[in-house]
C-alpha cells in the first residue's frame, strides 16, 4: 500500500471512480460529501412509495463494443445488472396526429422517416448513412490523453483515418444547421427536440450508433443502484466516504494543496487533493479565485452550458400500458398552453417510467418532465419560501393540467407530486447554477479536452463533468481513471486495474 494519501472532494460518479482507482493503484483515499448518500447527480429520491430517477436515461458502455464497457466493470457498476435497450429513442407527435418515432435500430428509423417526409429522402439518408458510419467506431479511453506520445497519436490517428470523411462532413453542425435543410415541419421539430440546438448535430448522431449497437441501454432500477454499486465497489477496495461533510476551503500552503477545512471547522489534511465537486465552485469559491488563468476565467464567462432545470416527477394510479416504452419521452403538442413560472408552455415532453417497474407500487408509475429554467428567477423566489413553494405547486398543477389534455382521467391518478428546481440541485450537488450536466458538448471540435490541473498549484487536480465538456455520467470514470493514470506516472508508478466478479 502506498504512503500516499488523498482527499477527493464529492462522492459522485467521478469522485467515486475516481476513488476506485486511485485504490486499486494503492493510494489511500478518503472522499467528503456534502450530501448523505453516493452519486451525485446520478441520483434519484423517493416520495410516497415512488422513486423519482433525476439521471440516467441511457448509459453509454452498457454493453460490450465500447471502451467504456470495460471501464464499467472496473468500477463494479455493470456485473449483474440488467439493461434494457428500448426500440424507442423518442417519440415527437405533432399537431396533426402524425408522430415521428425515433426507432433504435437505424434501418427501421430510415424507412419510417422516409415514409413520412418522401420529400426530405436524400437528407434524410445522408442523416441514417451519418449515424451508420459511427456504429463501428469506438474513440479509444485506455490510456489518459495527457500521456499521448507520439506513438500514441499516430496509432490513434490510424484508428480514426477510416472515419475522416465522416468526421470532416459532420464537424462544426450544429443541430440548427442540420434541420434547417429539412423541409417536413414534423421531421425537422422533432430531431430540434431531441438536442440543444447549439450542440453539434456529431453527437446526436453518435448517440443514436450507440443505441443501434445496444451499447447506450438503460440500467434497470436506474440511478442510485448504479451508483451505490461503484459505492460498493469503492468501499471493497478499502476506501472511505465521510457523508454530511460539505467542503468549504481547499487549504494550500506554498502553492501546494495540502488538505480540506469543512463546514464544521474541522480540517483534514493528504498528500494530494482532486476535486470532483463542481467546477465553479472549487475554483472560486474553495480556492477563492486564486489559481486560474484568461483561459480558465473564460471558460465561465463564455462557454454553453446546459440548461438549469425544473424537474417534476408525478407518481400516477396508472400503468401505461397503451403507450409504447420510449427512451427519451413523448413529446405532444398542447391545444390550451400552460404557464410556468410566467412562461407559456406549448408543447410537453413527459418520461414515462413503464419500462421499469422498480420505480412505483404495482399497476402504477412514475413520470418525469424536464423543463427548461431560469436559475436567477428561482433563487430570488426562494428567498421568500412561501412563495418558493407556492411557485412549485403552481407547477404541478400545470403539469397535471398539460397531462390531462393528452391522457383523459390522469389529474385524479395523480398521488403524488414533486418539483425540484435548480435551487434545489444547487443545494444537493453545488452544482453552479443548478446546471445538471455542465458544458454543451463543443460544435467545432469533436472532444474538447480541458486541463486536470490548476496554473501555480501543485498536488491538486480537478475531474468530472467540468472539466470533460459533454458532461454525462462517462465523465465521471473516464476522468477518474485518466487522473489516477497522471498521478501514477507522475509518481513513477505502473497503472493497473482489474475487474471484481
Amino acid at each position: 500500500m502506498s504512503d500516499k494519501s488523498v482527499i477527493i472532494i464529492g462522492a459522485g460518479m467521478a469522485g467515486l471512480c475516481g476513488g476506485c482507482y486511485l485504490q486499486m493503484n494503492g493510494y489511500r483515499t478518503t472522499i467528503f460529501e456534502m450530501h448523505d448518500k453516493p452519486g451525485g447527480l446520478c441520483t434519484a429520491w423517493q416520495r410516497k412509495g415512488y422513486t423519482i430517477d433525476g439521471c440516467l436515461h441511457w448509459l453509454v458502455g452498457s454493453g460490450p463494443g465500447t471502451g467504456l464497457y470495460r471501464l464499467w466493470q472496473e468500477v463494479g457498476a455493470i456485473q449483474g445488472r440488467e439493461i434494457l435497450n428500448l426500440d424507442r429513442f423518442a417519440i415527437y407527435e405533432g399537431p396533426d396526429g402524425r408522430r415521428l418515432e425515433l426507432f433504435t435500430d437505424l434501418s427501421r428509423l430510415e424507412e419510417h422517416m422516409l415514409g413520412l417526409a418522401p420529400e426530405d429522402g436524400t437528407l434524410i439518408k445522408e442523416f441514417i448513412g451519418g449515424a451508420r458510419a459511427f456504429v463501428d467506431f469506438d474513440m479509444p479511453v485506455d490510456k489518459a490523453p495527457e500521456l499521448y506520445t507520439a506513438w500514441d497519436g499516430l496509432k490513434m490517428t490510424g484508428g480514426i483515418l477510416p472515419k475522416m470523411r465522416q468526421l470532416m462532413k459532420w464537424k462544426g453542425k450544429t443541430t440548427n444547421d442540420f434541420i434547417a435543410r429539412i423541409k417536413s415541419p414534423l421531421v425537422r421539430e422533432g430531431i430540434a427536440s431531441l438536442w440543444p440546438p447549439e450542440s453539434g448535430i456529431f453527437f446526436l448522431l453518435m448517440t443514436l450508433a450507440w443505441m443501434h449497437k445496444k451499447t447506450a441501454g438503460y440500467p434497470l432500477g436506474g440511478s442510485l443502484p448504479f451508483a451505490k454499486a461503484i459505492e460498493k465497489r469503492y468501499l471493497d477496495l478499502g476506501g472511505q466516504v465521510r457523508y454530511k461533510s460539505r467542503v468549504e476551503k481547499i487549504l494550500v500552503e506554498n502553492n501546494c494543496a495540502i488538505g480540506i477545512r469543512l463546514a464544521d471547522g474541522s480540517e483534514h489534511h493528504a498528500d494530494l487533493v482532486i476535486s470532483a465537486a463542481d467546477g465553479h465552485s472549487t475554483i472560486f469559491d474553495m480556492l477563492e479565485g486564486k489559481y486560474l488563468n484568461d483561459k480558465i476565467r473564460g471558460y465561465y464567462e463564455t462557454l454553453p452550458t446546459f440548461t438549469p432545470l425544473l424537474f417534476i416527477g408525478l407518481g400516477v394510479n396508472r400503468r401505461f400500458d397503451d403507450v409504447p416504452q420510449v427512451i427519451s419521452g413523448l413529446s405532444f403538442p398542447l391545444g390550451k398552453p400552460v404557464a410556468i413560472a410566467g412562461a407559456g408552455i406549448e408543447r410537453l415532453s413527459v418520461r414515462i417510467h413503464n419500462f421499469d417497474p422498480s420505480l412505483a407500487p404495482p399497476g402504477k408509475t412514475v413520470l418525469t418532465i424536464m423543463l427548461p429554467a431560469d436559475w436567477d428567477y428561482w433563487k430570488r423566489l426562494r428567498e421568500d419560501m412561501p412563495r418558493y413553494q407556492e411557485e412549485k405547486e403552481k407547477v404541478a398543477d400545470a403539469m397535471a393540467s398539460a397531462l390531462e389534455q393528452r391522457f383523459p382521467g390522469i389529474t385524479v391518478q395523480v398521488e403524488m407530486r414533486d418539483v425540484a428546481t435548480p435551487v434545489t440541485f444547487n443545494r444537493y450537488t453545488g452544482n453552479w447554477k443548478g446546471i445538471f450536466e455542465g458544458w454543451l458538448p463543443p460544435v467545432n471540435s469533436f472532444f474538447m479536452r480541458m486541463a486536470k490541473t490548476l496554473p501555480g498549484l501543485d498536488n491538486f487536480y480537478m475531474i468530472g463533468q467540468w472539466v470533460e465538456p459533454g458532461g454525462g455520467v462517462p465523465s465521471g470514470v473516464l476522468s477518474g481513471r485518466n487522473v489516477t493514470q497522471i498521478i501514477c506516472k507522475r509518481d513513477g508508478k505502473k497503472f493497473t486495474t482489474s475487474v471484481p466478479k
